[in-house]
């Protein structure tokens, strides 16, 4: 038998790939048979991997006749198409789910060729349709919380398919390997609870997993918005943003997300399609601590340092549900031993954020600023003070559960009627205090208009033993 040695070259065109064989004898003798051609044996085919093309057999001789092989003479190999991305739209139509108290937002996926026009507001798959088949576009507002209040405030946009070039937007933008997501930062944002709940925290689990290699599209775009969460956008994509609402251009990917996926407020469970990487609120709350430079990770524990008094930050409002004797309370913190500071979150999160992480406890009524729980170290406590109106539910939901998610101590205080500032708008046998459900039964306007306006002063004596226990959990 007659070895020669045989050099493969690949080349591709217009999606075409093409296999070349050359033979770089100079001479090989006229004897030479077809034979040398030939497969090699079964036991040797199968110690190789298959190669799935057809050689053409335009310069193979007749079997058994002989011939001579010129230098570097090729042998070309039948052109095969390159495989291109499967067309696919898929949108999670599941508006609710176990445990979930609300409808959930639709997100859609795409893949395939994607063209994202923000002229139009629209994302068009290229894709040929079946016949009988709809191609009336679909519309999504990329927000990540549903709600009738928000139709006004969230742009909406077209999910469409394309059968062919001359119905679809024009790419003048072409990404590679990179995966767009395309969310709105209206609705409910400017409040600290929303932009954790409905942006940044469903924003992580639709993202995180890209490594950075990802294109944001923001739409309702507010350019204070981006810069106060600068840290957080700038680690989850290494990319500039685009502005969904002003960019002109057509830009074209492999795989496109419109919409966030989201679980519960402040709260990432398991789930095999939501959640398939098993992200959880610590993975989150690190992922927050890193970007923003957040060193402590760990409270203290009483009696490890020496001198060292624990930290208490009680949040002070401006608005509604202020704590009228403020003063007082922080004394009495502070005569039990705790290194208080009093503070209202402000417009510079990255400021307040390292406040936060140096305190091992975290005070406030139930509202936007205990979101702030967010940047304390794992392990710190938390205490909520519950305003009056029967407000479990939403203490244990919007607050309670996040905590515990993130591994902190929840302490919650039950704000009795005495120290509620209702006793001084309405009478005591109105139904605020009779029946308080009756007011949750009345819809949210009614809840924020009554319950939700209230001041507290708190009975230091009722309140002390709920300080002395975030003491105690301290020395755990």
């Amino acid at each position: 038998m007659i070895r020669m040695p045989i050099k493969l070259r690949v080349e591709s065109e217009g999606g075409v790939v093409v296999f070349f064989f050359t033979i770089s004898e100079s001479s090989v003798g006229d004897d030479l048979k077809s034979e040398v051609f030939k497969n090699e044996t079964d036991s040797e085919n199968k110690s190789r991997p298959e190669i799935h093309a057809a050689i053409s057999t335009e310069y193979d001789p007749p079997p058994g006749n002989e011939y001579s092989i010129r230098k570097s003479r090729q042998f070309a190999v039948a052109e095969i198409e390159a495989p291109k991305p499967k067309s696919v739209i898929s949108c999670d139509d599941k508006s609710k789910d176990e445990g979930f108290p609300y409808a959930r937002p639709i997100v859609c996926h795409m893949s395939g060729d994607v063209r994202v026009d923000p002229a139009s507001s629209s994302v068009t798959l290229m894709a040929p349709l079946q016949r009988g088949e709809a191609a009336a576009p679909r519309r999504i507002r990329p927000y990540a919380r549903k709600d009738d209040f928000l139709l006004p405030l969230v742009r909406e946009v077209a999910v469409r398919a394309a059968a062919s070039e001359g119905v679809a937007p024009r790419c003048n933008v072409t990404h590679h390997g990179v995966p767009a997501v395309i969310f709105s930062i209206g609705g409910y944002t400017g409040n600290f609870f929303h932009d954790m709940a409905d942006v940044l925290v469903p924003l992580y689990l639709t993202s995180f997993h890209f490594k950075g290699k990802v294109q944001f599209f923001v739409a309702n775009y507010k350019q204070w918005w981006i810069q106060k969460y600068k840290p957080v956008l700038r680690r989850l994509s290494h990319r500039d943003i685009v502005d969904f609402d002003s960019d002109s251009d057509v830009h074209c990917y492999d795989h496109v997300i419109l919409g966030l996926v989201r679980d519960r407020d402040l709260i990432l469970g398991h789930h095999p399609t939501r959640n398939p990487k098993g992200y959880s609120m610590v993975d989150f709350t690190r992922f927050l601590r890193h970007s923003y430079g957040l060193r402590r990770e760990r409270p203290l524990v009483l009696g490890e340092t020496s001198g060292k008094k624990p930290r208490m930050m009680i949040i002070s409002r401006r608005g509604t549900r202020k704590v009228l004797n403020l003063r007082r309370v922080a004394g009495m913190a502070r005569e039990l031993g705790f290194d208080v500071v009093v503070s209202e979150a402000g417009g510079n999160v990255k400021r307040f954020a390292a406040t936060v992480n140096s305190c091992d406890v975290l005070v406030g009524v139930h509202g936007a600023g205990l979101t702030n729980q967010v940047f304390l170290p794992t392990g710190a406590v938390v205490v909520q003070i519950v305003p009056w109106g029967k407000m479990e539910w939403m203490a244990a939901n919007f607050y309670g559960r996040p905590a515990a998610g993130m591994k902190l101590r929840h302490v919650e205080y039950h704000v009795a009627a005495e120290e509620s500032s209702l006793t001084r708008r309405y009478p005591r046998e109105h139904v605020v205090f009779r029946d308080p459900m009756a007011i949750h039964g009345q819809g949210w306007q009614a809840l924020a208009d009554i319950v939700m306006t209230q001041d507290v002063k708190l009975n230091l004596r009722r309140f002390r033993p709920t300080l002395l226990h975030a003491l105690d959990l301290l020395q755990e």
